[in-house]
């Protein structure tokens, strides 16, 4: 007899607050929804103030919370936790010991940080569901060096850290704009011992003195257009794509997972790099690709019968009074996904279920940060969240058909 194999996937849980007591009967809908699948899948988007301690390492945009939010988290059905994000740093390596030290104790599927860089790139392993599944995570910044697992190495001692593919910014100028900054940073008389004082704690940036500028900590190349690129590090990309292939190889189910906040100006759209590398995973052997940081729904492709979520915003999102930059409403929206696969690991069906963070009428409210838990979306909010997605998604050749306000995906023959 066949028993399908599900993975439920939502969007990050920026979550400072136990929400176990929540008596929302929508939400009580989407709790039974994780509780059912075999593997119940989020980012923790945090940190734990746990036994080790820690200090701010960011200003505004700092967060931690106490370990009882991954009780919280547990409670509510979710077993499998991505790590690699720009908040688990946020109280530096002690936050790292205190977040692996909690999450090891509640028994979560986990990767992403690690004691070092090659145990943060490990692939976490766990029996879910009676299958052996693998979670490969990580995060490609922006961030400072510091917050990246290292090695020891010449004299230096190991760093823990977040497990990071690497990644750079380069743009493309051309004639008339590399001149005005090539006359810029001449006016200031900018030498290589000043740039490399302001580029802590990186080293300096390694640039083509004849067709590139390093303008203070950003390269810049001569070009016919003006254009953004980010480069993948191909030596980066290999570590990551070799713990999933290992990982496949010994028969488990593979999710790779990756954090980032190299947003387009639009921020449902897909960068370029993202799509390529996430179809470099699914060819490495994962089974599936998930992608957040961006706090918006993003398409959906199925790629070779695996599932690429590209961002599936937020499920929880727990603002700090008096923040302001959330305010579009499709930062409230979202979705959750239960993907049905077959034993060979195929895909075979996507449901998806349109949820809001906050009450449908208030979507449009800024006082956000007392909004706790997710709720299906309902009516004419439900069927505008599918038929969005649908839009965006039929451009990478998936079909997304809804029924009253829940969408479907089938696997094509």
């Amino acid at each position: 007899m066949f028993f399908p194999f599900t993975v439920v996937i939502t969007g990050q849980s920026l979550i400072h607050h136990d929400i176990r007591q929540s008596c929302d009967p929508g939400f009580a809908t989407i709790v039974d929804t994780l509780k059912q699948a075999n593997v119940a899948f989020t980012n923790f988007e945090n940190t734990v103030l746990g036994s080790h301690g820690g200090w701010p390492m960011k200003s505004s945009y700092f967060g931690c919370s106490d370990p009882c939010v991954l009780d919280a988290l547990k409670e509510i059905g979710f077993n499998a936790l991505a790590l690699a994000n720009n908040h688990a740093f946020d109280l530096g390596p002690p936050g790292i010991l205190s977040t692996l030290e909690e999450v090891r104790a509640r028994k979560f599927l986990y990767a992403g940080i690690g004691l070092d860089r090659d145990h943060a790139a490990l692939a976490g392993v766990k029996t879910l569901g009676g299958r052996q599944v693998a979670l490969v995570a990580m995060d490609a910044g922006p961030g400072p060096v510091t917050m990246y697992a290292d090695n020891a190495r010449l004299g230096r001692p190991p760093r823990p850290g977040v497990n990071g593919l690497e990644v750079s910014r380069l743009f493309e100028a051309d004639q008339a704009a590399f001149d005005m900054l090539e006359t810029i940073q001449a006016t200031f008389q900018s030498t290589r011992l000043e740039r490399a004082n302001y580029a802590q704690p990186h080293d300096p940036l390694i640039i083509d003195q004849d067709n590139e500028i390093d303008f203070y900590g950003t390269v810049f190349r001569r070009a016919d257009a003006n254009h953004r690129r980010i480069l993948v590090n191909p030596e980066s990309a290999s570590m990551q794509l070799a713990t999933i292939t290992t990982a496949a190889k010994r028969g488990c189910f593979v999710i790779a997972y990756l954090h980032h906040h190299h947003w387009e100006p639009r921020w449902q759209e897909v960068p370029e790099w993202v799509r390529a590398f996430a179809h470099d995973c699914i060819d490495a052997g994962a089974r599936t690709f998930v992608c957040h940081g961006v706090p918006v729904l993003q398409p959906i492709e199925l790629y070779k019968g695996a599932p690429i979520f590209f961002g599936l915003g937020n499920f929880i999102f727990h603002t700090n009074e008096g923040e302001t930059e959330w305010s579009p409403p499709e930062v409230w929206k979202s979705v959750v996904t239960t993907c049905v696969f077959d034993q060979a690991g195929l895909l075979q069906s996507i449901d998806i279920l349109p949820i809001v963070l906050r009450a449908e009428e208030r979507l449009t409210d800024d006082d956000s940060h007392h909004w706790r838990v997710p709720r299906p979306a309902k009516g004419e909010a439900g069927k505008q969240i599918i038929d969005d997605l649908a839009n965006r998604s039929a451009p990478f050749g998936t079909v997304v058909e809804r029924r009253g306000v829940i969408g479907k995906i089938y696997m094509k023959n």
